[in-house]
């Protein structure tokens, strides 16, 4: 039976598309412990083993600040393991959806970036990504997609949402930064997105898309949202993202234009706030 091979299992998009497809035989998931995505014939016997058909690449080193310390870790699931699932869909005729981020732009924009426009990360995480995105382009495989997304939140692992829930248990005020832009985009959303999408794969040549849920809002907006909805009497405190030091740098604008993958596909965005609200309730 033909497989559909779906890494970074154990993230929040490798576990929400777990939730979608059920147990769906078709479907095999697997994480950083049952195979090692930068090992090239590791993967290439997974792939001939399991009669892997098609590919969604859910694999990534996302701890951003870690990143700044641990550059080459962060290049070889973004990078390395990108470009030895990229030749091996080629080589064996594979689809391919790589799952990508914001973080490839400088966030030195005012309008929603549309996939075309030109990248330019400022901290190692952004640049890892935009490696692993070049090795899918220079590569070529045909029916391959590279969706870019951001503000990914879910049930599972360490996310905004999961943060300020945890925080407003034991505290009644909050200081959340108030000058960068985005839209939060939930996990399952963009799991159903790819389910939908993967079936129509027929391109000759690999091209890049954006999904989020639409709208712009900051950090600052987001949390008031999610204590609305939770119907919680936190005091939130807008403030400078200088006041908040990390080790990498932020986009200050991150929002992605979903015009392009809408156009081809069909695919509609909810509104951020309405997404927000069915998965708090």
């Amino acid at each position: 039976m033909d497989k559909i091979w779906v890494t970074g299992g154990s993230g929040q998009l490798g576990r929400s598309i777990k939730d979608a497809v059920g147990e769906n035989a078709d479907f095999v998931f697997t994480d950083s412990k049952t195979v090692n995505l930068t090992d090239h014939a590791a993967v290439r016997a997974f792939v001939c083993q399991h009669n892997i058909k098609s590919i969604i690449n859910c694999a990534a080193y996302t701890a951003v600040d870690d990143a700044e310390d641990v550059p080459e870790s962060a290049f070889a699931v973004n990078h390395l393991a990108v470009k030895n699932l990229a030749e091996l869909s080629k080589e064996f005729g594979l689809k391919l959806i790589h799952m990508s981020t914001d973080y490839v732009f400088d966030g030195e924009g005012n309008v929603p970036y549309k996939s075309s426009d030109r990248t330019n990360p400022i901290n190692v995480y952004g640049n890892s990504k935009r490696e692993g995105e070049k090795a899918i382009v220079e590569i070529a495989p045909p029916n391959t997609i590279i969706i870019r997304t951001a503000w990914v939140y879910s049930k599972y692992g360490k996310n905004f949402v999961n943060t300020m829930l945890r925080l407003a248990e034991n505290n009644t005020q909050l200081k959340v930064v108030n000058d960068q832009f985005g839209a939060p985009t939930s996990a399952r959303s963009i799991a159903k997105v790819v389910l939908e999408i993967l079936p129509q794969l027929h391109n000759s040549k690999p091209e890049i898309f954006h999904y989020t849920n639409a709208g712009i809002c900051t950090w600052f907006d987001f949390s008031k949202e999610i204590f609305k909805i939770k119907g919680l009497d936190i005091a939130v405190i807008p403030v400078s993202s200088e006041q908040f030091v990390t080790k990498a740098k932020r986009p200050k604008y991150s929002v992605l234009c979903n015009s392009k993958i809408s156009n081809a596909f069909g695919v509609v965005s909810p509104e951020w706030q309405q997404e927000l609200k069915d998965y708090l309730s």
